[in-house]
């Protein structure tokens, strides 16, 4: 595998937006840690004390360096993740993974519906600015969707769902943000990592983005195409009945707060997170 060999889209570029949380830290679990890069989270999945870990998502583009001084303060000096987890391959879920792939030279899995945007094969449908929301609805047009290409350093997970070096893990396959989404759940303590299957803030709106207001919110307005697997998906997690949740984007939820607005995202789905209106509403 040669370097040229990994690349992004011709589109890919860094992207002036961010949050108040930007930069911000949360233990969710003394082996689950949640950190904010500008406006999207990354999760280190992994007990500080035994340096072995798993990372989840890959940030914004042009963040390796900020993603590899947080898993250096977390694990110490020089340490690196068992692997890479894709929730889905979205630009700012894997906005830094082809510097991340090659500095720590670790594997990534991604569903394998997912693989062909990150092997150069097929791109993503074109966000839609058109889309009933706000303002990042509006500038969604200017977001990075080419392709990236991971080559053979990106590959699914097994098919039984489990978690390559997370046996507490499974993977639970919730498409319609894209088709290949998936989400992490750990059944004993009933911790969910969710990517954009839902989120807890508003994504759409520019205001609520930057100042992280917590509501527990559909999947990215702008960038889903799949109203009717979505609404499954939510569903899908809702009667899991998880006790804490790190979402792709917003702050981390727990206890009542998370189930209950689970469950009315799940009961009410049509009416707070379908837009009215948008290319991909049918």
């Amino acid at each position: 595998m040669t370097k040229e060999e990994l690349r992004y889209g011709e589109d890919y570029k860094f992207i002036p937006a961010t949050s108040v949380t930007s930069g911000a830290s949360v233990e969710v679990r003394p082996d689950l840690y949640c950190h904010t890069i500008q406006i999207v989270n990354i999760c280190l999945v992994g007990d500080p004390d035994k340096k072995e870990f798993v990372l989840v998502d890959a940030g914004m583009p042009k963040s390796a360096g900020d993603i590899i001084a947080v898993t250096e303060k977390r694990f110490g000096t020089d340490s690196r993740p068992q692997a890479i987890i894709l929730t889905h391959g979205h630009f700012d879920h894997v906005g830094a993974v082809i510097e991340l792939v090659k500095y720590w030279n670790v594997p990534v899995y991604a569903h394998e519906a997912e693989i062909p945007y990150l092997t150069g094969k097929a791109r993503y449908p074109e966000p839609d600015p058109s889309v009933e929301g706000g303002m990042v609805a509006k500038m969604s047009a200017f977001f990075p969707n080419e392709p990236i290409d991971l080559g053979s350093h990106v590959q699914p997970p097994p098919s039984d769902g489990t978690v390559p070096h997370l046996p507490d893990f499974r993977w639970i396959h919730t498409p319609g943000h894209t088709p290949g989404h998936v989400s992490l759940f750990r059944d004993r303590d009933r911790s969910l990592i969710a990517g954009d299957a839902f989120v807890t803030v508003r994504q759409d709106s520019l205001y609520k983005v930057f100042t992280q207001e917590t509501e527990i919110s559909g999947p990215p307005r702008y960038y889903t195409t799949d109203w009717n697997a979505a609404r499954e998906s939510v569903r899908k997690l809702a009667a899991l009945q998880p006790e804490e949740a790190i979402t792709g984007h917003g702050v981390p939820v727990s206890g009542d707060k998370l189930r209950k607005g689970l469950e009315k995202l799940a009961r009410e789905f049509d009416r707070i997170a379908v837009p009215d209106y948008g290319k991909y509403v049918h």
